[in-house]
């Protein structure tokens, strides 16, 4: 490999990166396991709004009987606390394997999120490949800052956040299975891998990034490399080869072990495993009204936009894929088992200060090397797994309704001006919204970031709450003033707040009570009684799935929703405007998008209102 002639001097920076993680690391409290009784009260507290009187009843009995002195929920808290003393973080890894690698899905719309970014000011195949070429540069230089340990340690609230995850999304990519996926990480700082993939009209091609001294290639060099690969490339590659990966999981496991089976299929797919990231040239799409053009390009870094679009040029499994098309669209897809929102977004700031900057870097004049295609062997039984991935990664993508808008009446300024959070400012205008389109509110979570503590990942933040039902039942009763309105959002918005930052300090109630199942399972118990209670399911049926995504520039973040009869709702606040996506599937008669998308506004714009009356 070409990184393994580093000179000393470089060779000594990981050795000093590797010093400073070990230092950060000790300096990132554990995450703590919180209080088993403080928990069950909290889930029992979370259920009020959702079940009646009778119901709730019955399953504070379970909880009860679950939670006494010297019972179950006793015992299997104990183990927890001791895994927790004995392990890098007590739920992380149970999380990954239990909400990503068993599941069973397909990756595309189901799991990878995509963040659609604002459109850059080229139009052409020209523009395309300069402007890919600073990006791949600036990734490349974000790399070289963690691989260094030069990225400076992030903080939320005067604590600082665990940074482990960076270092994993550089070449990585999941692995599929018959019965679980796999992570595999070949990242290793001195003798890692010193490629990237670029896939064009469906087509994949390894293209170095590092010269032979270890310094990463100029932005004319990887040009040049980039028009290399346009002029191998100009029809459509007939077997979109990506598209298997959208497949559900059990079907492209079986399939992945049919494809590795030959020797050219072997080295073109592990080379595309083991690049530190892919970048996705796509090809120019239909033109669309100014309206719907959001959500058209969402949906285009999501999925591809369908085996007759863009689809081919993915390989879902890949941890980063960056995508850049004609018309000057471009964004990120990400696989979720390896990567999380907030080190995303640092990526993609950095990425973006590092696009405003001009290239001061003359390229050497050392002839390059060829980019290498990968070549597919391709039997009837690859073909026959290929056509049905293509017919069910269309079903799915036709089954899918996005819709993307910009909320241009007031951003997270004026929530703060009310002396609000702005992001439960939203949340219950999202309960709201709901509410007037199924007159009924529903288990929906958002995320709360775990990073305070070593190897923390996510947790829900739940709604409604108690005191966010009592404000939606009043609101639209004309018989309830104006100030009882505003005192009920008050206490709506606070009390959402708190729990927020419970979450964020540990002590939120899905993970614990996640725990305690799989804590009864490893131990060859029963799944106990609470798990099985139909309350727990109707609790984490996830009807809407929500995350604010702040970002220093207008991206919108979307995926699919977590359930069928349910929505997925992307915010990202911006000073004086909001940019949403939602999503839902058309499958489901009852749910939306466009629909709940209107609403959304509408009660952003009623709430304005209840503050601002107008005359």
């Amino acid at each position: 490999m070409l990184l393994e002639r580093i000179p000393p001097r470089i060779c000594s920076l990981f050795m000093l990166e590797a010093a400073l993680r070990k230092a950060h690391s000790s300096s990132v409290r554990p995450q703590p396991v919180p209080p088993l009784l403080q928990t069950l009260q909290r889930y029992l507290t979370a259920l009020e709004p959702l079940l009646p009187p009778e119901e709730l009843e019955h399953t504070r009995g379970i909880v009860q009987k679950f939670g006494c002195p010297g019972g179950l929920g006793e015992n299997l808290q104990r183990e927890l606390i001791k895994r927790a003393k004995h392990s890098h973080n007590w739920i992380s890894d149970w999380w990954v394997q239990w909400a990503y690698l068993e599941c069973r899905q397909p990756l595309a719309v189901h799991s990878n999120p995509a963040i659609s970014l604002p459109k850059r000011d080229f139009t052409d195949w020209r523009g395309q490949l300069v402007f890919a070429s600073k990006l791949i540069a600036g990734v490349l230089d974000f790399k070289a800052q963690v691989d260094s340990g030069r990225l400076g340690v992030e903080y939320i609230r005067g604590q600082p956040l665990c940074m482990e995850l960076f270092p994993q999304l550089f070449s990585s990519c999941r692995i599929p299975g018959p019965k679980h996926d796999h992570v595999i990480h070949y990242g290793r700082p001195r003798r890692g891998p010193a490629h990237i993939t670029v896939v064009r009209n469906y087509q994949f091609f390894q293209l170095d990034v590092y010269n032979s001294d270890g310094t990463p290639l100029t932005e004319s060099q990887i040009h040049a490399q980039l028009l290399r690969i346009r002029s191998q490339s100009w029809k459509t590659d007939k077997q979109p080869m990506g598209i298997l990966t959208s497949e559900h999981r059990h079907t492209w496991g079986q399939a992945y072990t049919r494809l590795l089976r030959d020797k050219i299929n072997k080295e073109s797919v592990r080379l595309i495993e083991k690049s530190i990231f892919t970048l996705c040239l796509d090809s120019p799409v239909m033109r669309i009204s100014d309206e719907k053009y959001s959500s058209r390009m969402a949906a285009q870094i999501l999925h591809g936009g369908g085996t007759f679009s863009n689809s081919g040029n993915r390989w879902f499994d890949k941890t980063l894929q960056f995508v850049v098309g004609e018309d000057g669209s471009w964004g990120l897809l990400y696989e979720h088992a390896t990567a999380e929102g907030p080190p995303i977004a640092t990526l993609l700031d950095h990425v973006l200060d590092y696009c405003k900057k001009p290239d001061r870097m003359r390229a050497p004049l050392i002839p390059l090397p060829m980019p290498k295609k990968l070549y597919f062997y391709i039997n009837s039984e690859i073909k026959w797994d290929l056509e049905m991935a293509k017919q069910n990664l269309d079903i799915l993508i036709n089954d899918l309704d996005i819709k993307c808008f910009n909320f241009q009446r007031f951003g997270k300024d004026f929530v703060k001006q009310l002396k609000l959070s702005p992001n439960s400012f939203i949340q219950v205008a999202i309960q709201l919204a709901y509410y007037r389109v199924h007159s009924e509110v529903c288990a929906a979570c958002d995320i709360a970031s775990l990073r305070m503590f070593r190897g923390g990942r996510t947790d829900y933040i739940r709604s409604p709450t108690n005191q966010m039902l009592s404000f939606i039942r009043a609101f639209d009763d004309d018989a309830v003033s104006r100030e009882a309105k505003v005192q009920l959002l008050r206490e709506a918005v606070d009390a959402y707040s708190i729990l927020t930052k419970q979450s964020l300090m540990g002590q939120g109630i899905d993970r614990h009570l996640l725990g305690l199942k799989l804590q009864a399972i490893e131990e060859g118990l029963s799944v106990p009684r609470i798990f099985m209670d139909t309350a727990y399911g109707l609790a984490t049926h996830w009807k809407l799935r929500t995350g604010q995504v702040p970002a220093n520039t207008d991206s919108v973040m979307c995926f699919g929703p977590l359930v069928p009869d349910g929505y997925a709702v992307c915010y990202n606040p911006q000073q004086d405007h909001v940019h949403f996506s939602i999503t839902a599937f058309n499958c489901c008669e009852e749910t939306n998008a466009e629909k709940l998308a209107l609403t959304l506004e509408r009660s952003l714009h009623d709430l304005q209102e209840l503050f601002q009356p107008t005359v």
